[in-house]
């Protein structure tokens, strides 16, 4: 299982919300790219990246963040926020972002999903955000009437390369992941699903990791780093098997 570090952009801090509220933000470094670089050099090979304010302001806002945070390290990032159009998607790909994640654009717009995926194999991901279990699109302000499962079979022969399921109600607040849904959507799937929200303690990563059924693939985790809650080392070796 792969440990996706976060780092959450909001005028070009790394910041962590609660459930998703821009009002609720807390700057824990703002230095984007030497955040990067202290995930690298406890051996991180993956980056989550998200740019919140592009999110909600539906194109790129924090480019030259996301540019130092490439440029930082050797990591591969993963990024979401804002992304939807085909310019774009390019655009990043072209920056050295290794894999664009499409949110709204997959509940929205899902033939770009599934041109990106035929323009660009492998670089291509699905965020899928749920409340109450309903997709959440433009930024999570707006719910659709759409269920995770739903969307994640619209693009199950599309060649998505992962799903980053995010709980939003868990998302930012430790209470501890959502395993029972995550590890339904994975079974669901044959998509590698990565999961998201509410990871606060070793504890979470082996609940996640022992998950029944298809396994999940990754997990992501904010909050429970910045504060210290989570200790990196372990958390790679315990993932790692090792």
């Amino acid at each position: 299982m792969i440990l996706y570090p976060a780092i959450d952009l909001k005028d070009g801090a790394c910041v962590r919300l609660q459930q998703g509220d821009m009002q609720r933000a807390t700057v824990f470094n703002d230095d984007p790219a030497a955040q990067a670089q202290q995930f690298a050099a406890a051996g991180c090979t993956w980056i989550h990246v998200v740019d919140l304010n592009g999110a909600f302001a539906g194109k790129p806002v924090n480019a030259d963040a996301v540019c130092s945070i490439v440029a930082a390290t050797d990591c591969q990032v993963q990024l979401g926020g804002g992304v939807r159009d085909m310019a774009t998607i390019e655009n990043w790909l072209e920056r050295g972002v290794s894999r664009v994640i499409l949110g709204t654009a997959a509940v929205k717009q899902p033939d770009l999903v599934r041109q990106a995926c035929r323009s660009h194999p492998g670089h291509i991901a699905v965020g899928i955000d749920a409340k109450g279990g309903r997709v959440a699109v433009e930024g999570w302000a707006e719910e659709s009437e759409m269920t995770a499962t739903e969307l994640a079979a619209r693009f199950e022969d599309a060649g998505v390369a992962a799903i980053v399921y995010t709980d939003i109600d868990r998302d930012g607040v430790l209470t501890g992941p959502n395993v029972a849904a995550t590890a339904a959507l994975a079974d669901a799937t044959a998509t590698p699903v990565i999961a998201s929200g509410g990871v606060a303690s070793l504890d979470d990563l082996q609940r996640l990791k022992d998950a029944p059924g298809r396994g999940i693939a990754g997990v992501i985790s904010g909050r429970a780093l910045y504060e210290g809650r989570l200790d990196l080392t372990p958390a790679l070796a315990l993932l790692d098997g090792s």
